[in-house]
């Protein structure tokens, strides 16, 4: 069952569900469920990536713009280029609730697309996404541009909560590690 924006205010108020939701999500959320703003853009610093069954070493990464509440800035997304994105928002998954996103149509529209990954109960941190440039056209964003939609799934029975590396928000692994 996908919550609706009257029970999820409900658990940003009594669980703060999600943290640093923009006056518009709090005061007039759209659909059932919350926009999700570009906080951070990173681009790769190398060109190597490893994934093996037991460990994994994502590229280094370099941070290249950064959303400022006092300061309106833009950054242009390339043609062709893939980079990493961080939420404003942080969310504090309890161990009943899955969430789910998707992109805002205006971003495929524009030739972009954001690719996620389902937030598991217990996960809390920012949010890390990839999105890139499939078009043939610079494309500019601000930061702090609704960029993607998260939907909130009820949980019923057992649930084993995030345990991963992942926790926390971290865009990339530093070094070399082991899975958990």
């Amino acid at each position: 069952m996908i919550l609706g924006v009257d029970q999820l205010l409900k658990l940003v108020k009594t669980k703060k569900l999600v943290e640093n939701l923009s006056e518009r999500e709090l005061t007039n959320p759209e659909g059932a469920g919350f926009d999700l703003r570009l906080g951070e853009v990173y681009t790769f610093k190398t060109k190597k990536s490893f994934l093996g069954v037991e460990e994994r070493k994502t590229p280094d990464v370099k941070l290249v713009a950064k959303y400022n509440p006092k300061k309106k800035t833009s950054f242009i997304f390339k043609p062709k280029t893939y980079y990493l994105m961080k939420t404003i928002e942080k969310v504090n998954t309890p161990e009943d609730i899955l969430i789910l996103f998707t992109p805002r149509t205006t971003i495929f529209r524009s030739g972009m697309m954001i690719f996620t990954a389902t937030c598991a109960p217990g996960y809390c941190g920012e949010l890390t996404f990839a999105i890139t440039n499939l078009g043939p056209c610079d494309v500019k964003i601000e930061l702090g541009a609704r960029v993607a939609h998260a939907m909130f799934f009820q949980v019923k029975g057992k649930t084993h909560l995030y345990r991963g590396q992942w926790q926390g928000g971290r865009v990339a692994a530093k070094r070399r590690e082991r899975q958990v």
